[in-house]
Parts: structure tokens; sequence; C-alpha cells
């Protein structure tokens, strides 16, 4: 799936992401502008490196609709959302909040993980056998690459869930 990234205005409050499939339907979510790596594009990173099926991007990449997955990965009282889900949810939360921090600590964001998913009634995602400051090192690249987008124009992504 193609994620196309869009920087609108100087003065607006949001970007936008752009999902096309593999099948030339589209899909598309604001980005709000947050002061670091739009949470959407943390997905990106996560869910393009670990083995998630059922993150943010690979549902919306089978289908759904980007509000809808949005809305339903992101309600904390809802107790039906796939593990999968809140898991690569959890990791992207603690991940930007290194992000926000600026520099990587592993203790704490394994900490942060750990309550995002527990808070939200799942088990936190194993992190053994992983990275996590890899994937804070790939966040960063790809902040500075999003950084360098001029306004009214956007950047390219392929996602491929799991990196395969």
């Amino acid at each position: 799936m193609k994620l196309i990234a869009e920087k609108l205005g100087k003065s607006d409050k949001l970007d936008r992401l752009r999902f096309i499939r593999t099948d030339g339907s589209e899909t598309q979510c604001q980005m709000p502008r947050q002061g670091t790596l739009p949470h959407d594009l943390v997905h990106y990173v996560v869910e393009s490196a670990l083995p998630f099926k059922h993150g943010f991007l690979s549902l919306v990449a089978a289908g759904s609709d980007a509000g809808f997955v949005m809305q339903a990965t992101h309600d904390r009282a809802n107790r039906a959302v796939e593990t999968e889900a809140v898991q690569a949810e959890a990791i992207v939360e603690a991940l930007q909040s290194q992000l926000w921090g600026g520099s990587f600590d592993l203790e704490s964001f394994g900490e942060a993980a750990r309550l995002a998913a527990v808070a939200r009634d799942k088990p936190a995602f194993e992190l053994s056998g992983i990275d996590p400051k890899a994937l804070y090192c790939q966040a960063m690249s790809l902040l500075e690459q999003w950084n360098q987008v001029p306004n009214h124009h956007s950047m390219e992504l392929t996602f491929v869930a799991g990196g395969g």
C-alpha cells in the first residue's frame, strides 16, 4: 500500500495522509501537527518493522476505512479491539513519547508500551528479539525526511506489513 503524507499550508494545524491500496482504492485521514513525527507515520515505522497483521495500517491495507480504524483502535473503552491492534498502538504511543523526549530510554519505552496495553486490558507485546532503539532511529530518520518536505508538497512511502 502506498502512503502519501501531504504537508498542507504553513498555518494549518493538520496535514493529510492518503492510503492507496494495491487494488487502487483509497482512504485518507488527517494528521494533527504535534511537534514531532505525526502519529500515523510512527505507525508506519512500527508496523513495517514488527510482525503485526492487525495493526492500524494492516487493517487499512485490507480495506477498512482509515477513519473507522482510527476511531476503533484509539478508543480505550472499546474492549472488542483486536489484541494486535492494541499492542501496535501501545508501541506507537511509547515510541512517540520517546520522540517527544528527544532521546531513547529502553526502560521507559518498555514500561510505556506495557502500560498502554494493560490500560486497554490486553497483554503487552513481547519485546524480546527486537531492538526498540532501532525503531527509534528509524522514526528519527523518517522525522528528518518529513521535516524536509515543504508546505503543499508530499512524501510517499510504501507499506508492507511486518517488513515482508
